[in-house]
């Protein structure tokens, strides 16, 4: 059985802004993982986000398969997403949508159901660190989430990520691992099955498709070189997407 991880806790109401910017700090170096708290997300908006998410993913496959994803947008049936490709894919089901408003993106892309229209997973999910920059969860209490915070050594040791109610958790994806030359952590991590259904919401917070993504001057030094190439945000997912999606 996995020891529970004690994760920082980040409370955003504090009036102490430059002890709340170092534990921040502090929690990406060294955990790539943190909650935030007194966040001001209404706790109301996130029920309702969760009981739309219930009531999509309760129709028939046949309606759910009328909004087929394309381009990392609308409807992916159980094992469509292939995080460990040694696996058949992962047990979860999954609805994308984009940014509405945004001009620079190809928020043309976005599907709506007619009812419940915001991303929900349920059961497992294989051992994976996110691609992006920065990912907000939110859970509906169901166990299963585990992160491995050293993800490049054998045996790998899993912790359990327990729930805080009214809490957001925070991850670092690779992009912000890439930018900061890995000083702050993308950290690996996945969700076990616990025989319950489980659903979470997750926001992406990437940078603009044409934004270059080189190592920042102040993550490298002579003696600490940047360790990989620039490359544009959206070719960098769009390759990460194909890994993973097989299209």
């Amino acid at each position: 059985m996995a020891n529970t991880l004690q994760l920082p806790i980040i409370d955003l109401s504090s009036s102490d802004l430059p002890s709340t910017i170092d534990s921040i700090h502090q929690a990406c170096v060294h955990f790539g993982f943190f909650y935030l708290i007194n966040h001001g997300i209404q706790e109301d908006l996130l029920k309702s986000v969760f009981d739309e998410s219930r009531k999509f993913f309760s129709l028939p496959l046949e309606e759910k398969m009328k909004l087929p994803r394309k381009e990392d947008r609308g409807y992916g049936p159980l094992y469509a997403e292939k995080l460990d490709p040694s696996t058949k894919g992962d047990s979860k089901e999954t609805f994308h949508i984009g940014p509405i408003d945004d001009k620079s993106t190809v928020s043309h892309l976005n599907q709506w159901p007619s009812r419940g229209h915001l991303d929900g997973e349920t059961f497992g999910a294989s051992a994976h660190s996110d691609y992006g920059m920065i990912t907000l969860l939110a859970t509906d209490g169901i166990g299963g989430l585990q992160v491995c915070r050293e993800k490049n050594k054998e045996p790998q040791i899993w912790e359990d990520v327990h729930h805080i109610h009214g809490a957001v958790i925070v991850n670092i994806g690779d992009m912000m691992e890439r930018w900061t030359n890995c000083l702050f952590r993308s950290t690996l991590h996945r969700v076990m099955p616990t025989g319950q259904e489980r659903f979470s919401v997750a926001f992406f917070l990437d940078p603009a498709d044409d934004c270059i993504v080189e190592c920042l001057e102040s993550c490298c030094s002579e003696s600490n070189p940047p360790r990989f190439p620039p490359i544009r945000s959206g070719d960098y997912l769009k390759e990460k997407f194909m890994m993973t999606y097989g299209s």
